[in-house]
């Protein structure tokens, strides 16, 4: 079968913003004028069409990102479009990550009124990461305190200098109204029920020279990154609508310019030219370099094609337990095709998987294809071992795709099932939503035999439990929520252990000598053997770094993992019939944990970043409340009628300070919060962490 559409046709997109700026309508809105859905629905009432989750519309937000397809016809030329939506909420944080990781490229969506919010520079800063090519859209510039040039200026001093309006708004807030098209000299004004009806008209007389200022600036920073523009600029020689198009395409796929459109959903102004802009300025599979993987066979770096004619490579980067189908595995296409019913390899477990159904998603309803394409991006149902991260590949040309890393799980719960029935199917549960989510974590305390449960923050938890209980019927108590404490060191230390025990038979006998070194914040843990002359045999080495790794998880304060160290392997000796690797895993235990001791070691707590926009009247509170939890207040800046404070605040501290902050502020005050980095922790803190794990 022959592909539907040239690959030059094809846009792989994703929709990403602030919590509440307007993506999921972004998208709806796109749905509704290419024809793919006959309403726009609205989250507030659940009937947007890609919140699909019960948890999404009870909340009006969006909690996973969801995949669909549509069409949109540019000139002579229809454009297959695939969207993912993605959550603004920080704690989902790896819904973002994970599809930035398989797109092309990205629509960032501002609130008119706020500008760039905190959570905005997070999603910019991952596609940056990625190399995302992104095009922005100010929504919402109907809303009290919406302002072009404060916007620009947030976008400018925040995100990038290098994003450049093609479009102006005509009028603001109230008197908001349409834009002005810098590339067409044209007025856009949106009229029918939906904005579907597109009027061309004279740019208004009270807007002439701005949009002349501005389209000067925009026909220069375009020429300035294609050489060719750039002489027919200087030569004052006429640059044609086509090449300037084309330049601003070429920047925009470099990352040296992003694009911005101004508009509002509400108003349904705005969404046509935003599509336009999607094919115009982001690129297709093609238009990207190839990407690049490990090569099993030499563990050379290979490249793949986005051909069809290339050998099969895909990355799974969703698992999501659907209750119609089992397990759903979305993946992206970046070489090759597949055909229903073939078999792939998966690089990372070895073992071959049969693709039974390819499916195109468009939420949660689904469309069986009988091939898939390079480009795609699609899902299959049934596969055994397969993880978020894992490389799917034509097992005659075997190669790994660069895997996805996701941050760690800052809080934690403990959980237990309401009645003795609920202790199994609690477990299955746990262990098919840890398989859909990489930053939600399932362990068991061996001393005490309780599950803790661990996330991206309160609200993940939340939703978590919530799916226990109505997807898999499991009904639990839950504990107050707990801080992921890490423990490190600060200083040097070295620490001989020697383990010896004599009984009847053969004995045991493991000798090692550590040196323990702090590394700088956030940079792991590394092994390192400087064994010289054979004193320790290389086959207990292994058993060592094990020993090591084992003590790192018990901690040795208050039994926190310990992270930031490098154990250095220095001396020890061994025994011809007594030694084995048991002997040496607990003697490199025991050393370990003498030199942690020697090394002063700390306690370290997450500090998150918080953004909080209260009106003016209640500032003075809301300082002084931040203040009491031992917060660092970083920026405070006016915008509209309302203060926004910017500080860092120890986590342990900031459990339940929405409701807090609701009362202070007459319910008016609003927060966001992200985890920025881990700090160690005051002294009389560290005393009282201790005694509570102690108790």
């Amino acid at each position: 079968m022959a592909r539907p559409y040239p690959i030059e046709k094809i846009r792989d997109i994703g929709i990403i913003a602030h919590i509440s700026a307007g993506k999921t309508t972004t998208s709806t809105c796109i749905l509704y004028h290419t024809g793919k859905v006959h309403k726009i629905g609205t989250l507030e009432k659940g009937t947007t069409p890609l919140d699909w989750m019960v948890q999404s519309q009870e909340r009006a937000m969006t909690i996973m990102a969801a995949a669909t397809t549509t069409y949109w016809k540019v000139g002579e030329d229809m454009h297959q479009i695939n969207i993912i939506d993605t959550p603004g909420h920080i704690d989902f944080t790896a819904e973002v990550q994970r599809s930035l990781r398989v797109l092309d490229g990205a629509i960032v969506v501002f609130d008119g009124g706020a500008g760039v919010q905190s959570q905005s520079e997070t999603v910019w800063r991952q596609a940056d990461q990625f190399k995302v090519p992104r095009v922005c859209f100010v929504n919402k510039m109907d809303k009290m305190g919406a302002d072009f040039d404060k916007n620009l200026e947030s976008i400018w001093t925040r995100l990038s200098p290098d994003a450049i309006p093609v479009q102006l708004p005509i009028g603001a807030e109230d008197s908001f109204s349409g834009v002005v098209d810098l590339f067409t000299m044209k007025a856009l004004k949106f009229e029918g029920g939906e904005g579907e009806i597109i009027k061309e008209e004279e740019i208004p007389a009270n807007m002439k020279e701005m949009a002349e200022t501005w389209r000067k600036k925009m026909i220069e920073r375009i020429a300035a990154e294609d050489e060719s523009l750039l002489e027919k600029y200087l030569a004052g020689e006429n640059i044609s609508l086509d090449e300037l198009r084309k330049g601003l395409r070429k920047a925009t796929i470099a990352t040296k310019l992003f694009p911005v459109f101004f508009g509002s959903l509400f108003k349904r102004i705005g969404v046509q030219p935003l599509i336009d802009a999607a094919v115009y300025y982001l690129p297709s599979p093609s238009d990207l370099p190839p990407v690049k993987g490990i090569d099993l066979k030499t563990g050379e770096i290979v490249e793949r094609n986005p051909v069809d004619s290339d050998p099969f490579s895909a990355l799974a980067f969703k698992v999501m337990t659907d209750p119609f189908v089992g397990t759903l595995t979305f993946f992206r296409v970046y070489s090759g095709h597949l055909i229903r019913g073939s078999y792939v390899l998966n690089s990372i477990t070895g073992e071959k998987e049969r693709i039974g159904r390819i499916l195109r998603m468009h939420a949660d309803e689904r469309q069986e294809l009988e091939e898939g394409f390079s480009g795609d991006i699609l899902a299959t149902v049934g596969l055994k071992n397969t993880s978020t991260g894992n490389t799917l590949c034509d097992e005659s040309a075997p190669l790994v795709l660069e895997k996805i890393t996701f941050p760690e799980p800052v809080i934690g719960i403990k959980i237990e099932p309401k009645t003795k029935a609920d202790q199994e199917k609690m477990g299955i549960a746990l262990k098919k939503l840890a398989e859909e989510d990489p930053t939600f974590r399932v362990k068991s305390e061996p001393e005490t035999g309780e599950i803790i449960i661990s996330g991206m923050g309160e609200l993940h938890l939340e939703i978590i439990v919530d799916r226990m209980k109505r997807e898999f019927k499991v009904d639990a108590n839950v504990g107050r929520p707990l801080v992921a404490y890490k423990e490190t060191i600060k200083v040097e230390a070295e620490a001989e252990s020697k383990y010896i025990r004599q009984t009847g038979g053969r004995g045991q006998y493991g000798h090692v000598v550590l040196k323990v070194v702090p590394k700088e914040r956030g940079k792991g843990f590394e092994f390192v053997n400087e064994i010289k002359g054979g004193v320790i045999p290389q086959e207990y080495i292994p058993a060592v770094e094990k020993g090591v790794k084992e003590a790192m998880d018990k901690g040795v304060i208050a039994g926190y993992p310990v992270v930031d160290i490098e154990a250095t392997l220095l001396d020890g000796s061994y025994h011809e019939v007594d030694s084995s690797e048991i002997a040496f895993k607990i003697a490199a235990s025991m050393a370990f944990q003498d030199a942690v001791k020697r090394a002063k070691p700390a306690i370290l707590e997450p500090i998150m970043k918080i953004e909080v926009i209260s009106p003016a009247e209640f500032f003075g509170d809301v300082i002084g409340d931040l203040a009491s939890r031992r917060g660092r207040i970083e920026e405070t800046s006016d915008r509209a009628q309302s203060k926004i404070i910017n500080a860092k605040v120890p986590l342990s501290e900031m459990f339940g300070y929405v409701t807090s902050l609701r009362s202070l502020t007459q319910g008016r005050g609003t927060s966001t919060m992200e985890f920025d980095h881990y700090e160690e922790v005051p002294v009389n803190i560290t005393q009282e962490i201790i005694e509570g794990k102690r108790k």
